[in-house]
């Protein structure tokens, strides 16, 4: 974490002293962490006062993920069956713990919460997970539907931005050169979050704000959902 900062600028220091590091060759960085919180404002432990583990964080998220699948097999509501079921609720599980720790910025605290890292709303994985399932089930109906196969349409097609949706959508995923610049600049991967964030806001507005399958700029937007 961040109380380890001064020993790892001393052990830099003595690296580039001995000519293990070159200034301007190599590039030393410490990335530090803030302390993981309960929701109680405490710093986050065991019931026994023990650090908890990851594997344990992890095996809850999953956990908490087949509950929630399991309820809606059993309502009819889910596309999956209970053969896909710890299959899909490890994908989502493990995403969004990763995901929730990734998108935080280190050099602060921050408070752990599983209703929010498995939210299906707001900045989580679970969030930006179902958007793409959404995007995906649109291309697939697209070939099995309408006859568009995205490969073929990569290969010949063209985006005609039209609808303000549509402008948007584009103009989110334009910024993905300079966020990985920024990232690269300060090493700090929440950056690529917040923009894969925006990117899928945007993508969920414009599926829900236009018509893709059967409209006469169906070729087009198929491939702005891909």
């Amino acid at each position: 974490d961040y109380s380890q900062a001064d020993h790892f600028k001393m052990c830099f220091a003595a690296a580039g002293k001995i000519g293990w590091a070159e200034p301007g060759v190599h590039r030393l960085e410490h990335i530090g962490f803030g302390t993981v919180m309960g929701e109680d404002g405490k710093r986050f432990k065991t019931r026994s006062g023990e650090t908890v583990r990851l594997v344990d964080l992890l095996d809850e998220a999953v956990r908490r993920q087949e509950e929630g699948l399991g309820e809606r097999i059993e309502a009819g509501t889910a596309s999956i069956t209970r053969d896909d079921l710890h299959e899909t609720a490890s994908a989502l599980g493990y995403g969004a713990v990763k995901y929730f720790d990734l998108r935080r910025n280190p050099t602060t605290n921050y408070v752990f919460s599983y209703d929010r890292m498995l939210d299906l709303k707001g900045n989580t994985a679970i969030y930006l997970l179902y958007a793409h399932a959404r995007l995906e089930s649109i291309i697939s109906k697209g070939k099995s539907q309408q006859g568009r196969d995205i490969d073929e349409l990569l290969k010949t097609g063209q985006i005609v931005i039209g609808h303000p949706s549509e402008r948007n959508l584009a103009l989110h995923l334009q910024m993905f050169a300079d966020t990985i610049e920024t990232t690269l600049e300060d090493l700090y991967p929440y950056h690529i979050c917040d923009f894969l964030y925006s990117v899928a806001t945007a993508a969920s507005e414009f599926v829900t704000q236009c018509k893709v399958l059967g409209s006469p700029e169906m070729d087009s937007r198929l491939l702005l959902c891909r």
